[in-house]
């Protein structure tokens, strides 16, 4: 077994519970891609790749109003399993959702008629992806919340501190249309609700960069 697919072994959950037959044919028709930051891996629920597994990097699942506008609905870290590439198989998934790359990332791809094929054979394949799909369903209704009960400053807020997170700087090289993007709405109130942060001496705005001063004053306009 060559050491990419070792490293797919270790990380897919339920492969201790897969018949010799299944692995096989898992390891025999499984995909390595590697996706620039920027590119559309998943566009749709008519585009069905098949189940993914992040190696390394970071993807970036949406949703597109009438107007044309995005709204992040979930993230995908290392070792995170995306079934939404898989729509196709699972007909209780009825909207669109498009994926795209947030970072250079290097992935697998279970194909999806192979999963489909061993999912219905196999109990705990079956749970897992149940499982999966309960984790994304909470999410966006996770999302509806934030969207309806919480205002925007208090959402910008707490997107900017996740994203500190992520980077690990309060220095965090974005722009105010991205965070339009994720929050789902225009840039001009982006720009307007950071300047009030600036103002209040939270952050500082400068060209692609938003620099966190007061994370503290942050945190209880995000939790407040």
């Amino acid at each position: 077994m060559r050491g990419a697919n070792m490293d797919f072994v270790s990380y897919f959950p339920v492969w201790s519970k897969l018949t010799d037959g299944q692995k096989d044919r898992i390891l025999a028709s499984l995909l390595t891609r590697t996706i620039e930051k920027g590119s559309v891996i998943h566009s749709g629920s008519m585009d069905c790749i098949g189940l993914v597994l992040v190696k390394t990097g970071q993807l970036r699942a949406y949703i597109l109003s009438e107007e044309g506008r995005e709204i992040t609905i979930y993230r995908l870290f290392d070792v995170d399993m995306c079934l939404m590439t898989a729509s196709c198989m699972i007909r209780s998934i009825q909207f669109d959702v498009t994926i795209e790359a947030e970072k250079d990332t290097e992935l697998w791809v279970i194909p999806a008629e192979t999963y489909k094929s061993i999912m219905e054979e196999s109990a705990p394949v079956a749970n897992y992806t149940n499982e999966l799909m309960a984790t994304r369903f909470s999410d966006v209704m996770w999302l509806v919340e934030q969207i309806m009960w919480k205002s925007l400053d208090k959402r910008v807020a707490a997107f900017l501190l996740e994203e500190a997170s992520i980077e690990g700087t309060n220095e965090i090289k974005i722009t105010h249309e991205i965070i339009a993007n994720h929050l789902g709405t225009h840039r001009e109130v982006i720009t307007r609700m950071l300047r009030y942060f600036q103002n209040e001496g939270m952050v500082k705005l400068s060209r692609g960069m938003v620099t966190i001063l007061d994370a503290e004053k942050l945190e209880a306009l995000g939790d407040g």
